[in-house]
């Protein structure tokens, strides 16, 4: 069949949240609902499709990248990790298509049938978490990834969501390196893995500090993930600083990490993040890569809608993997035209936002957006992992003491004595 590119087509779509990720996630990544579709249609006419998180860190398609694939053999730029990842997809989807074989027939040999999964929330509320919790184990999903941050107690967090959780449910906190260093990590980690469903921590403190992070490898019994990549591979590996890793990005780079990966017998999670369209397109390397033992993180159960038919089934904590050509799932045409939007701009930060830090003392930090309260993180103007904080968003009741504060908040974050709203 002639694989020669004759078309690009882009779609963007506003994906909507589900009720729990959406008022937790608009303070910081409400952005994440914006999705580009991606079809490339070749000469033979298959028709292929992908996705991009249009303001995620990675994955944007320019006018180049669509103009170098033009009139050009599709199969000569699968591995092109430059195109963005929703023509990437797209590209993998349609030649698969065209010679009738899955994408994992692509990308290597089927080592694994079903695909292990999590459930992934941002930093949220506890009683939100045992919410999410609730619907992961209804969805037959055995572990849940979330982020542990500085203003939630996460020992108060703790307390009130294990208790709720199956025997079976996994937690994957992700701190980011927000526990700053091994004096800090050190003992809150060996505090917080008393709690048996606590199965991995997620970057601690840095990645950089080699010592660091060997010396709290050595102080829990709780396998610590890292992103591939940061200290450089050898370093990480010869100093053993983690015991697993994360990976993600574009197809070539995540072959090629993978591979390093089990040369060293490491264990790892995808982290390909996107509605059910990048979900499968993970769940296609995962069939492939042997050590991809670790349960991949795609988000794709924070919108209301996985964009592909039929939708990704999880029993036992796995899904199957497409064994149909390309991707081995339909897109959805009938939510693309209900999601369809016009091109926009980011649309961060959200507007009309009061966020406030409650300190344990009665003080009060106020501000407009995550921005904010994250660059005090990284520059140490907020205490490391307080007892009994929390976070909360002040909804606008209309008075002139909320008006006051927002406008405030907007100019920078501050903190008062009290809680004056």
């Amino acid at each position: 069949m002639d694989l020669t590119v004759k078309k690009v087509d882009a779609t963007w779509v506003n994906v909507p949240f589900r009720p729990v990720p959406a008022r937790n996630m608009i303070r910081e990544l409400p952005h994440w609902t914006i999705f580009v579709i991606y079809k490339v249609t070749l000469a033979c006419g298959v028709v292929g499709f992908g996705e991009t998180m249009q303001y995620y860190t990675w994955g944007t398609v320019s006018d180049e990248a669509i103009a170098k694939v033009m009139n050009r053999n599709a199969a000569d730029f699968l591995w092109d990790d430059s195109l963005g990842c929703g023509l990437q997809q797209a590209l993998f989807d349609a030649v698969g298509k065209a010679n009738g074989v899955p994408i994992h027939r692509l990308l290597g040999h089927k080592v694994r049938d079903r695909g292990f999964i999590s459930w992934w929330a941002i930093d949220q509320p506890a009683e939100d978490w045992v919410l999410e919790c609730k619907d992961a184990a209804a969805a037959g999903f055995t572990a849940f990834k979330t982020k542990a941050r500085p203003w939630f107690d996460l020992m108060d967090q703790c307390q009130k969501l294990m208790p709720t959780l199956p025997p079976y449910m996994k937690v994957n906190f992700d701190f980011n390196a927000t526990l700053m260093d091994s004096a800090n990590a050190g003992r809150y980690c060996t505090e917080i893995e008393k709690y048996p469903q606590v199965s991995i921590f997620e970057s601690p403190i840095p990645q950089s500090d080699v010592a660091g992070n060997k010396q709290l490898r050595s102080q829990t019994r709780v396998p610590i993930a890292m992103h591939y990549g940061s200290p450089p591979i050898m370093t990480a590996l010869r100093e053993d600083v983690c015991d697993g890793f994360v990976i993600g990005g574009g197809a070539n780079r995540v072959k090629a990490d993978a591979t390093v990966a089990a040369q060293a017998d490491k264990p790892f999670f995808l982290e390909l993040v996107g509605t059910g369209i990048t979900a499968t397109f993970s769940l296609h390397f995962a069939s492939v890569l042997a050590n991809a033992r670790w349960p991949q993180v795609d988000c794709h159960r924070i919108y209301t809608h996985q964009m592909i038919k039929p939708a990704i089934e999880v029993q036992n904590g796995s899904a199957k993997v497409p064994d149909a050509p390309g991707l081995g799932v339909e897109l959805d045409e009938e939510a693309v035209e209900r999601f369809r939007i016009q091109p926009t701009a980011k649309p961060y930060p959200y507007p009309g936002l009061l966020l406030s830090i409650r300190w344990p003392e009665g003080a009060t930090s106020y501000y407009a957006h995550a921005e904010q309260y994250w660059d005090d993180v990284h520059n140490g103007r907020l205490l490391v992992f307080p007892r009994h904080v929390y976070l909360e968003r002040i909804p606008d009741n209309g008075s002139r003491e909320w008006k006051e504060l927002q406008a405030r908040a907007q100019k920078g974050g501050f903190m008062v004595s009290g809680r004056p709203l």
